[in-house]
């Protein structure tokens, strides 16, 4: 049969597989196709491996033992800042190049071990840090939408890929939004599921206590799949979480069907009008599904951007220090090691990175500690025990997943703090650490192209099965 990727989810793919109405081979075949005549003009990828089709072949071989899984045979890409033994993995940066990852992380691991067919690495903003993938070191990543906008990111690579027909699905790490954001821009789901039930270990750090790795697919359903996949304890990973209370849900029945929509927040100026007619399109659309809208405040929730951007770079400070040219990656001579320390981080960290170093190194300095960091940090603390209180109330927390469609290239670069606000939605979910997904909305027309809008839900600590239900409800209230 002829494989149609553009309808093509993981779930079908799966019953095809089992069926014996295509292969393992003959499916990754039809993604390598696409990526030949796609990846020039969006460069989703930075690099397609060589083995994909010995990948499959072994996953043909389990399926005709008859071994099932759902996702044995399922092509998916990779964003570039996860280890993959034996394979390059740089986050986009000149001072990781020509980097091997030594191990799998086990995401990775876990994926291999299940079947997956690994079609590649993705691009990404520079050790993630941005919201349009325009500070990688390696070129630009276009959205399949409009070419001439950005994919979002810093996972933009990972969304364009799905949302371009170029993998069925595909990994990101989000530590601000840097999953749900693309997500959007792109047409695809987006998770970032609870701090600590995907395993960390193999991912280069950003911030630690905020990166957390999900899925991009195209609906939500192969969401649900990838990160059942992906999830689990992890003894490598410290922050992994082992044991943890379900909460229980305050609506009628333990239905999860009431959702807070913040008003307050919502309505900030600068919000484009279509993407608050849409969202009001969006409220509607699950009030027909029998979800009760509640208009809820969260004063405290603004702050959000803010502390998020203190304690973001100061972790960025701590985390990249190990890149010195000393141990691995890009290493320059000097007159002496400070001298060899400076080249080599100068010239092999981007713009961005080193703003970012900068801004941390400083909130963290002596006499401004407490000022800044110590500070950012109560208000965490602030925001996530307003965010418990309020889930006693409702089941999800519902806005906009993005302030604007995705904005055009060279737009924003000239005003970090514009292109900060584009994570104002986002941020919470990571300061407090639930579960959040961006869902596919609708479509706004701007200068003759159909750009994606995004819905944003967030339920409380493991609750992603509230997610999902509401994301399916969702999906089904389109059709």
């Amino acid at each position: 049969m002829s494989i149609d990727l553009g309808t093509l989810t993981i779930a079908k793919a799966r019953k095809h597989l089992d069926a014996g109405d295509f292969t393992a081979l003959e499916l990754a075949e039809s993604y390598l196709k696409s990526i030949e005549e796609k990846n020039p003009e969006i460069f989703a990828y930075l690099e397609v491996y060589d083995d994909v089709r010995e990948q499959a072949k072994a996953a043909d071989e389990r399926i005709k033992k008859g071994e099932k899984g759902p996702m044995l045979g399922i092509p998916i890409a990779l964003k570039d800042n996860m280890l993959v033994r034996g394979k390059l993995s740089t986050s986009s940066s000149k001072i990781l190049e020509g980097h091997r990852g030594t191990y799998d992380a086990t995401v990775i691991k876990k994926l291999r071990e299940a079947g997956a067919v690994f079609l590649g690495r993705t691009n990404m903003d520079e050790f993630a840090m941005g919201s349009s993938t325009e500070s990688s070191a390696y070129g630009l990543t276009k959205n399949p939408h409009d070419t001439s906008r950005v994919p979002g990111g810093s996972s933009g690579g990972s969304a364009a890929a799905v949302g371009g027909n170029i993998a069925l699905a595909a990994l990101g790490s989000d530590t601000g939004g840097s999953i749900r954001q693309p997500a959007t821009f792109c047409g695809t789901v987006g998770l970032k599921p609870t701090y600590g039930t995907v395993s960390r270990y193999g991912l280069m750090a950003m911030a630690s206590s905020l990166d957390q790795i999900g899925p991009f697919t195209k609906t939500v359903e192969d969401a649900e799949i990838l990160f059942d996949a992906i999830r689990g304890n992890d003894p490598m990973d410290s922050t992994s979480v082992k044991d943890h209370p379900t909460p229980t849900l305050p609506s009628k029945e333990g239905r999860g069907k009431v959702i807070g929509v913040p008003r307050d927040f919502v309505g900030k100026e600068g919000i484009d009008k279509k993407v608050l007619e849409n969202f009001e399109d969006s409220l509607a659309r699950m009030k027909e599904k029998g979800y009760e809208i509640r208009d809820i405040s969260l004063p405290r929730i603004s702050h959000s951007l803010a502390t998020y951007y203190i304690l973001m770079p100061a972790e960025v400070s701590s985390n990249l220090a190990r890149f010195d040219g000393i141990r691995f990656g890009l290493s320059l001579d000097g007159a002496n090691t400070i001298d060899a320390y400076k080249k080599t981080r100068g010239i092999g960290f981007g713009a961005e990175v080193r703003r970012r170093i900068m801004l941390g190194t400083y909130v963290l300095s002596s006499g401004y500690y407490d000022a800044y960091y110590g500070k950012a940090n109560k208000m965490r603390a602030i925001i996530r025990q307003d965010l418990e209180k309020i889930f006693t109330e409702v089941d999800l927390i519902a806005t906009p997943t993005t302030p604007s469609p995705a904005f055009r290239f060279g737009e924003k670069t000239a005003d970090p703090l514009s292109m900060y606000l584009a994570d104002i939605f986002t941020v919470p979910a990571n300061i407090a650490g639930v579960p959040a997904i961006s869902l596919l909305s609708g479509f706004v027309e701007e200068d003759g192209k159909k750009l994606p809008l995004g819905f944003h839900l967030m339920a409380s600590h493991f609750r992603e099965d509230i997610l999902f239900q509401a994301g399916k409800d969702f999906e089904a209230s389109a059709k």
